[in-house]
């Protein structure tokens, strides 16, 4: 068990329990954790104790989870619905039909107005529904103030959220994360959260998973551990707030925004166990697999997250890392090589660049290729690889991610007609010449 310092989210001095998926227990304040049972017939500290199930009730052993919170108030504490309008804010079934070329959009602009993590989500692209628990969609945020009095909860989706400019400090019911760029936060489907500013603006990108919840990929002939290892997963220590005053509840459902007053901070959960929690993963920790003699190996070799779906078509969402780490492959065309593959690919730089990309793909620069859509090196960097010194090199400034799915990305028109949208980037490819046969 691991105990916070402090009893307010306002001071909590943060403290991180290790590990994904597993079973924890966490007070705020000694002895609100009841003893050998989840709901005694009186709570300790007269607090009440809530369960919340973010898998089915049967589901096996390895695969359910759920948590107890031992909170001030229930959360049936709360006021009428109504419907809220964020038009920026969409789901799936997207009205632009999946495009078979290449997409690609500069770095999305930084709100001037005062803006809010909600009010700057703009969505890119998804597929699926919440309505049937499958697919996924991606989109952009960028704000400028903290969600003062403010919560949001997604019934739709388990969220992963990447900060690529400013850090972000991510208040859930169970406690709190600092999230800074090269960091990638996970809020389970339901749980109530508000995103606070650490230093500044922040943008970055929200992924909404429909599917299975995420867990580590099987390691097969790997062995015990590679990859994005459970222990460099972080879980919040319990903190709670016990505030009087309105704050304003937007919760997602079946991709509809609804707003509701609470007289309450809903961050009111003095402890708790189980394993539904929030956990983030410092990207530059994934322990990276690759080629030691020749050949390019697939992507595949960077899934760090994994919502399973289909073992030939390929997973209903995969999360991607490409840090840091060394090339040493020989006779080798080192950067990806050109490909076709049956699922799509959302592609994104936190920081430094892409090596199968020119300097025409800054930091924050996104790339959409839907299935069986061709893509690879653009024309500057195969003509540099191709006749590259091959001596062991390390790709130092460089942080990538990448979303692939087994369904193919429709794409939001916002997007589609937005200003930083890169309706040249297809000359990228151009001119390559015919070699053959002189080779």
């Amino acid at each position: 068990m691991a105990l916070a310092k402090t009893e307010s989210c306002s001071d909590i001095v943060l403290e991180y329990q290790k590990g994904f998926g597993n079973e924890f227990a966490s007070e705020a304040l000694a002895g609100a954790l009841p003893v050998g049972q989840n709901s005694p017939q009186k709570s300790p500290l007269g607090l009440f104790s809530e369960l919340v199930s973010g898998t089915a009730f049967s589901a096996p052993r390895s695969l359910n989870r759920r948590s107890y919170l031992f909170r001030i108030r229930p959360s049936v504490s709360q006021g009428v619905f109504g419907p809220l309008d964020n038009r920026n804010f969409l789901t799936p079934p997207l009205d632009i039909e999946p495009y078979p070329g290449p997409l690609r959009w500069a770095p999305f602009a930084m709100p001037e107005a005062p803006t809010d993590f909600i009010q700057g989500i703009l969505t890119i692209c998804g597929n699926g529904s919440p309505k049937d628990h499958v697919g996924m969609a991606v989109h952009s945020f960028a704000a400028n103030r903290s969600m003062d009095a403010r919560a949001f909860s997604n019934a739709d989706a388990e969220c992963l959220i990447l900060p690529q400019i400013g850090g972000l400090r991510l208040v859930t019911e169970i406690g709190i994360l600092h999230v800074r760029p090269g960091e990638v936060a996970l809020v389970p489907k339901g749980m109530k959260f508000r995103v606070d500013l650490l230093d500044g603006p922040i943008r970055g990108f929200l992924c909404e998973n429909y599917g299975h919840p995420f867990v580590l990929p099987d390691l097969g002939l790997i062995g015990s551990h590679g990859l994005a290892n459970a222990i460099d997963f972080e879980v919040p220590v319990a903190a709670y707030e016990d505030k009087e005053g309105p704050v304003e509840l937007v919760h997602k459902l079946a991709g509809s925004l609804w707003s509701a007053e609470l007289d309450h901070s809903p961050f009111d959960v003095v402890a708790w166990r189980g394993n539904w929690t929030p956990s983030k993963f410092d990207m530059r920790r994934f322990m990276v697999m690759g080629a030691l003699n020749f050949d390019h190996p697939d992507p595949s070799i960077f899934c760090a997250l994994s919502s399973p779906s289909s073992s030939v078509s390929g997973g209903n969402l995969d999360f991607m890392v490409l840090p840091p780490r060394w090339m040493v492959a020989e006779h080798t065309f080192r950067p990806p090589g050109f490909h076709r593959n049956c699922v799509a690919e959302f592609l994104s730089v936190i920081q430094g660049s892409h090596e199968a990309r020119s300097s025409s793909f800054p930091p924050g620069s996104v790339s959409v290729h839907n299935s069986w859509t061709p893509h690879g090196p653009d024309f500057a960097t195969y003509e540099a690889a191709r006749e590259a010194d091959l001596a062991p090199v390390k790709i130092e400034d460089a942080l990538v991610f990448m979303f692939e799915t087994r369904f193919p990305l429709e794409v939001a028109s916002q997007a589609l007609e937005g200003k930083n949208r890169q309706r040249e980037g297809h000359r990228g490819w151009e001119g390559f010449r015919k070699r053959f046969p002189e080779g």
